[in-house]
């Protein structure tokens, strides 16, 4: 279901994760914990979302679903995750926290996103979060529309405070991880250092 929780990541030129001064700062490798604290924030607003969705016409979902499944399975991945050391694992599929089991279909692109990327990826956040609220502004739901937005802003704080403060996605605009942790990655990932001074992000 993981990695091996004791084994250096592919990027990593590191021999054994003893004593690593980075494994503490940063997600390295995939938990279950931090898989079920991210299903926990995250469901809610879909659950809350769709509802109010469904509230007005059941038909509405089906461009949604199909929105959030091509974003999250196939678009962000491609933007965004394939800037992930995670990427550079030699499974078929993603075992990260936030996306485990996508399928990687692209190849691993270290460094940092494109302003395009940037615009798709954080996009694809306003139309999966706005289509409920709007649903649920135009509809006057107002108790879904104040549950939704209590949720959704949960989920945001939640996972900017404790999951990207700690994500080696450095790439990812919601990454809110310390320069000095970047540092100490970048010292043992020097291939994923190599691409980002190349970009000119890091000297």
């Amino acid at each position: 279901m993981s990695l091996e929780p004791k084994k250096p990541i592919a990027t990593c030129e590191s021999d054994s994760c003893n004593d690593c001064t980075v494994k503490s700062d940063l997600h390295c490798h995939f938990s279950l914990k931090d898989w079920l604290l991210f299903l926990i924030i995250a469901i809610p607003p879909f659950l809350i979302g769709g509802k109010g969705i469904s509230n007005i016409d059941s038909i509405l979902l089906l461009p949604w679903i199909l929105f959030v499944v091509v974003y999250f399975g196939f678009i962000e991945i491609r933007v965004m995750c394939s800037h992930c050391p995670h990427y550079a694992e030699a499974s078929t599929s993603l075992q990260c926290w936030a996306n485990y089991g996508s399928p990687k279909l692209w190849k691993y692109r270290p460094g940092p996103m494109s302003v395009m990327e940037k615009i798709v990826f954080l996009g694809g956040f306003v139309i999966v979060w706005g289509y409920p609220l709007i649903s649920l502004l135009l509809s006057t739901q107002i108790f879904l529309l104040i549950i939704y937005s209590m949720t959704t802003t949960s989920f945001f704080l939640i996972l900017l405070k404790f999951m990207c403060s700690r994500c080696m996605n450095f790439a990812c605009p919601l990454n809110q991880v310390d320069e000095q942790i970047r540092d100490r990655f970048f010292s043992k990932n020097p291939r994923v250092a190599e691409a980002w001074e190349k970009s000119g992000r890091i000297k």
